[in-house]
């Protein structure tokens, strides 16, 4: 790469989406959540439905389309891959990463918005969440957007500049945000700039971010989804914005319910170094400052503000808190402006770069290193020995990122206690695939089938591919002298040989008798 092109206005920012990318593709899908999404999203690509978001066969309305729509369009471009696979988080990061970039370099100038990227891309939080295939990154990159977008527009209307641009751009994203996780998308940037306008005191401030024009394009753009959604499935509405968002919010029994204090830690440990330089941006005379005053208030009450939202529910996931690494980058970056030409700042600036460096490479060395549930091994198997007219079942179990590994073209039959009364009582992959067979109840009678319907599934001649767990194969006379294909940990792939026609269905799981072949 020529030293002009970096020291050109683009060349970091190339640099720096650059380094989120390099080391995507060096680890597999991790479990449970980069399968999930990303089985989603390959269930898209297989199904040629791109309108509705299906699990293993059935309606997923956990969350909406936008990672999917991303995540289908990538592997159909690059191949099923793992770094196409994550391409949506690196789109998120990239967009967080520019969005920071550009508004430095109008509002602060250039080498604070070089540090500030600098600050940003090697925080371990942000670079791990940038090769993570879920949703928070993508979300986070377009919320730290939105208000960037807005804020600048805000700034631009105060210095009595055209504004139209830039509230185009706020909406856009702010619809993107929406179509990426949900209300989150809106909810957060709008408590942002609410209380940091009316901060400045600027209420008034607040009316002229409400462009019509603007609110016709997040419609557009955002509508359309949800609104055919509604259409297809009458109780849409009711499970995504109640049960999905508010439920989730106020409510406990959902995975990892950690304490109140838990996002401070997060943040201060995972965002090291970076996260210690906010003391020196906290220093004497931070508010006093005319030309940057108010733009270190828009960068503490968007940290607190997050921080703050995040903290209220019980269940806390790290993921959540990566849209303050953006303000945290910045307020990095200006504390060390406010150091001057200190040769002692510039050192420990130094110092921490490098060791921020290192520390995400010795993350994404680790996790490549580190054995972890997958199903690649398996689904390589299946995938080289799989014929057209085969079938996939799953015991007691979901493998998320089997459809991917193994190319599933159609949904596998997952065998469970269907009828169990606590079904529901715990967030698991149980209730996940429960739920989404309520909204299609025909498809989940075809796909969701209990331990003792599964002997008359298997008596029309076809090939009949299992996975489980070694520790319940004895429960399923299906599996008796069937071959192992593959082993991955507590995960097996068992090839059951095609059951010969004419078998009475009774008698489908033991080895049929001559006697036994010839009444049928």
């Amino acid at each position: 790469m020529k030293a002009s092109f970096l020291r050109s206005p683009w060349g970091p920012l190339a640099l720096a989406i650059l380094w989120l990318t390099f080391t995507a593709w060096a680890r597999t899908l991790t479990l449970p959540d980069e399968g999930r999404y990303v089985g989603v999203a390959w269930g898209m690509l297989a199904s040629g439905d791109w309108l509705t978001p299906h699990l293993n066969g059935l309606p997923y309305f956990h969350k909406p389309p936008l990672f999917y729509w991303i995540t289908a369009t990538s592997i159909a471009a690059f191949g099923p891959t793992e770094w196409a696979a994550r391409l949506a988080s690196l789109v998120g990061a990239a967009a967080g990463a520019t969005a920071i970039y550009l508004f430095a370099r109008r509002w602060y100038g250039e080498r604070e918005a070089r540090m500030a990227l600098l600050a940003l891309v090697t925080q371990p939080l942000f670079f791990i969440g940038a090769q993570f295939a879920n949703l928070d990154m993508l979300v986070a990159g377009c919320i730290g957007a939105t208000i960037l977008a807005f804020a600048h527009a805000s700034l631009l209307q105060a210095s009595g500049r055209p504004a139209g641009a830039a509230l185009a751009a706020g909406y856009l994203l702010a619809a993107l945000g929406v179509l990426a996780k949900g209300l989150i998308g809106i909810v957060l940037p709008g408590m942002v700039l609410v209380a940091w306008l009316l901060l400045q005191r600027r209420p008034r401030a607040i009316l002229a971010l409400l462009w019509l024009p603007g609110l016709a394009l997040f419609l557009a753009v955002a509508g359309p989804w949800f609104v055919l959604m509604q259409m297809r499935f009458p109780e849409f509405a009711h499970y995504f914005i109640v049960v999905q968002h508010f439920s989730r919010f106020a409510q406990g029994g959902f995975n990892n319910q950690q304490p109140v204090w838990f996002f401070l830690v997060v943040l201060a440990v995972l965002a090291l170094p970076w996260s210690a330089w906010l003391a020196r941006a906290a220093g004497r005379g931070t508010w006093a400052d005319p030309a940057r005053g108010a733009l270190r208030q828009l960068l503490w009450i968007w940290l607190a503000a997050i921080l703050l939202f995040f903290s209220i529910p019980q269940s806390k996931l790290v993921g959540y808190i990566l849209p303050a690494t953006l303000p945290l980058a910045l307020l990095a970056a200006d504390g060390l402006a406010r150091a001057g030409d200190s040769l002692r700042a510039a050192r420990w600036w130094c110092a921490s770069a490098v060791l921020a460096v290192a520390v995400c490479l010795v993350a994404a060395g680790a996790a490549a290193m580190r054995t972890q549930p997958s199903s690649r091994d398996l689904g390589t198997a299946l995938r080289a020995g799989m014929k057209s007219g085969d079938r996939v079942v799953f015991l007691e179990g979901y493998y998320f990122d089997l459809p991917f590994y193994g190319r599933l073209r159609a949904p596998a039959v997952v065998v469970d206690d269907w009828n169990d009364p606590k079904l529901t009582a715990r967030d698991n992959w149980r209730k996940e695939v429960a739920d989404a067979g309520h909204f299609d109840a025909a498809e989940a009678r075809r796909l969701l089938i209990t331990p003792a319907e599964l002997p008359e599934r298997y008596c029309d001649g076809a090939t009949t591919w299992v996975v489980g767990s070694p520790k319940i194969a004895q429960r399923y006379p299906l599996l008796r002298g069937a071959p192992v294909v593959a082993v991955h940990g507590e995960s097996v792939l068992w090839r059951v040989a095609a059951v010969p026609p004419g078998v009475t269905p009774g008698s489908c799981p033991e080895k049929p008798s001559v006697s036994s072949a010839g009444k049928s």
